[in-house]
Parts: C-alpha cells; sequence; structure tokens
C-alpha cells in the first residue's frame, strides 16, 4: 500500500465529465489498497472569471478580498470532486487549505507556506477516506484566508507529498509530461523523459506553464520527486528529480516563452548611490517581483543621469506603476514608459555549464530572423532575452529548430 498525492489542473476538472474521469482515476489506485490525497485547481476558466468580476467593479482591488473570492473556485471542485466518488462508492471528504492544516505567512495574492500540519489528512486516511484538498490557499494563524499565487495547487500537492512523507507525488495536466517547448507554438516539441530540479525550474520561471516555479523550489529543498503526467490518458510522464551525470551530455532541455511580462523604464533616474536601493525596496515592501533588470548609463552633459529597466509580471503592472509613481518626488527621474508588447524567451539546460558559444548561437538564430533584442538575462544554465511579442513565437520556434531540432 502506498500513499500517494495526486494534483489535477483547472482542465483536468474543467466540466463535470472531466470531474468524473479524474473520480474514475482516483478509485482504480483507491481499489490496489494506496490511500490517496487529491489536490484540485479551480474549473478551467474560473479564476480568470472572479479577477474580471472583481475588476469591473475595481481596477485595484482589495488584495484581501480577492483572497476571499477566489479561494471559492478551489472550494467548489473539491466538493465536486467528493460528489464524483461518491457517485462511484468511494468514500471521500473534501478539506478546504485551512482544514488540511496549511498554514501561510499573511501576503495576500502571493502567500509563502510556513507550515503544514496534516493531522485531520492523516486521520482520515487511516479511516479509509480518499481525502480532497483545495489547492491554491492556506490560512494565516490569525485565521485570514490566502491564497498562493497562480499555479499554487502545485505548491500544495508537492508541499503535501513532503508533509505527509507520500511514496509518490504525480502532477497531472492537459499534456503528458514537460516537453522541450510549447508543443502548442512548436510543432517539433518532444517530451522529455526527465528533468533535473533546476532545469524545471528554470523553465516554470521563464514562462513555461506546466508547473508554478515556487513549487518545484520546494520539491528540490525537500527532495520529492514528482511525476508530471496527462489526466486524458495513461501514458508515462515526465520524472523531474535530481541532477544526474548524464543530463549534462544535453546542452539545452528546452525553450521557454514568457508572454506574461511588461517593461518599466524610468528615464533620466540620477546616478547616485542609493536610487535604485529605494526604488526596489518601495517594489518589494507592495509584493511586487522584479525580474530583468538592466540600467544604462547616460554620458551626456547635465548631472548624471541613468535609464533603468525592468520587467514584472503584466498582473503587477498597475501595482508597480503607482509605487513608481509614488517615489516621483524621491527619485527624481523624469519620466516613466511601460511596455506590455513584450516577451521573455529562454534557453535552459545544465549542459550549458561545460558548453561554450551557446548564447552567440542564439543571438545568431535571433539575428537571422530579424529579431532585435531588449534586455538580456544568464544565469548558469539559463540564457533570457526580452524581444518584441509580435515575433516572440517566430523567434522561439527558431531557437528551437537550432538547439533542439525540428
Amino acid at each position: 500500500m502506498a500513499l500517494i498525492v495526486q494534483k489535477y489542473g483547472g482542465t483536468s476538472v474543467g466540466n463535470p465529465e472531466r470531474i468524473r474521469n479524474v473520480a474514475s482515476r482516483v478509485k482504480k489506485y483507491r481499489d490496489q489498497g494506496d490511500q490517496i490525497v487529491v489536490v484540485v485547481s479551480a474549473m478551467s476558466g474560473v479564476t480568470d472569471n472572479l479577477i474580471k468580476l472583481a475588476k469591473e467593479i475595481m481596477p485595484l482591488p482589495s488584495e484581501r478580498e480577492m483572497d476571499m473570492l477566489l479561494a471559492t473556485g478551489e472550494q467548489t471542485t473539491i466538493a465536486l470532486t467528493a460528489i464524483a466518488l461518491h457517485a462511484l462508492g468511494v468514500d471521500a471528504v473534501s478539506l478546504t487549505g485551512a482544514q488540511a492544516g496549511i498554514v501561510t505567512d499573511g501576503v495576500h495574492t502571493k502567500a509563502k507556506i510556513q507550515n503544514i500540519t496534516p493531522r485531520q489528512v492523516h486521520g482520515m486516511l487511516d479511516s479509509g477516506k480518499v481525502v480532497i484538498v483545495a489547492g491554491f490557499q492556506g490560512q494565516t494563524l490569525s485565521g485570514e484566508i490566502t491564497t498562493l499565487g497562480r499555479g499554487g495547487s502545485d505548491l500544495t500537492a508537492i508541499a503535501l507529498a513532503a508533509a505527509l512523507q507520500a511514496d509518490l507525488c504525480q502532477i497531472y495536466t492537459d499534456v503528458d509530461g514537460v516537453y522541450t517547448a510549447d508543443p502548442r507554438i512548436v510543432k517539433g516539441a518532444r517530451k522529455l523523459p526527465e528533468i533535473a530540479y533546476d532545469e524545471m525550474l528554470e523553465l516554470a520561471s521563464t514562462g513555461a506553464k506546466v508547473m508554478q516555479s515556487r513549487s518545484v523550489e520546494f520539491a528540490k529543498k525537500f527532495g520529492v520527486i514528482f511525476e508530471v503526467r496527462s489526466s486524458l490518458n495513461d501514458n508515462p510522464g515526465t520524472i523531474v528529480k535530481e541532477e544526474t551525470a548524464s543530463m549534462e551530455d544535453v546542452v539545452i532541455r528546452g525553450v521557454a516563452l514568457d508572454k506574461n511580462q511588461a517593461k518599466i523604464t524610468l528615464v533620466g533616474v540620477p546616478d547616485k548611490p542609493g536610487v535604485a536601493a529605494r526604488i526596489f525596496k518601495a517594489l518589494a515592501d507592495s509584493n511586487v517581483n522584479v525580474d530583468m533588470i538592466v540600467q544604462n548609463i547616460s554620458h551626456g552633459g547635465g548631472a548624471p543621469a541613468t535609464d533603468l529597466s525592468f520587467t514584472v509580471d503584466k498582473p503587477d503592472l498597475l501595482k508597480a506603476t503607482k509605487v513608481i509613481d509614488s517615489l516621483k518626488g524621491e527619485a527624481a527621474y523624469r519620466e516613466v514608459l511601460s511596455d506590455e508588447n513584450i516577451g521573455k524567451l529562454s534557453i535552459v539546460g545544465v549542459g550549458m555549464r561545460s558548453h561554450s558559444g551557446v548564447a552567440a548561437k542564439m543571438f545568431e538564430t535571433l539575428a537571422t530572423e530579424g529579431v532585435n533584442i531588449g534586455m538580456i538575462s544568464t544565469s548558469e544554465i539559463k540564457i533570457s532575452v526580452v524581444i518584441n511579442l509580435d515575433k516572440a513565437e517566430q523567434a522561439m520556434r527558431a531557437v528551437h529548430d537550432v538547439f533542439i531540432g525540428k
């Protein structure tokens, strides 16, 4: 008998028929004698519709009230999944994140898990029940409902697998596993049988929609090996695990494109110590995550000045610009420019550590396609560039063809 944590994403529970399919899959494992914890997302489209409703009432709603609103999406799905299992004769019970013992900090809409006390989950498993937990949510010690950010159901599943010391963690989605690129954009994309935590983390943080990046980071920290697979068939998926020596033989593991980025440029920022620190501290205090940063020092006449550009997630653009506006007197910049027509294209692979010329090859490929590069960011196993969104998919296909093949 194994203890298995299974997570089903929004498309996997997108309608009553798919919920019944999930229940049938869970029943197969339960009939083998396994203990099953099921983590579910909101039904596909529900979270976006709730956000749209809130913003029709107010452009920048209270984050506390947004958490109260968005948490209802997963609570609907857990109840429906429990009902579907009851219809199959399986004893099942649904739990909110709070009822499952998930304790978070107080940062609304992007809360971090501080602790999980799954006593109630263990008790229900031991009594023979399938336990269905609402993903994406938790509760502070003071009783405030919080959410874990988009894709947070992945984090719920990984964290529960670690806390329960599960034998297996399966992340079910609408694709067969982790691909070398988004197969909806790149026809030659290939499914990977395995991938290292670091590679998966970089792909997730650069736009690959298969996993939330924080969930991969959590899995690496606590050694949770997990499998990404489809809920629509029984094909084997992709195993995400610690890096092995053979993984370095592959230079580029995957190509990712993030269309959910926006660029902010502060023009004419005084070139003085501490100015950038004040700007980014204010953004951090408002829980705005900044990704790529580029500073161009001006050598013209007058007082030394610089142009400071950085990227944020598109949903954070309005909040970020409000923070920047509040610093006008303090930072003394001339103007603020914003651009939502950008994409972040990235190549990822642990083999980059031991192979040279990767950046040059990427830049040559983009030049051949007539794609201009606006910003560049690198790590030991990743190269990311900001490019015009209009040419982003064309660039992604070209880079994939060069490094991985058609």
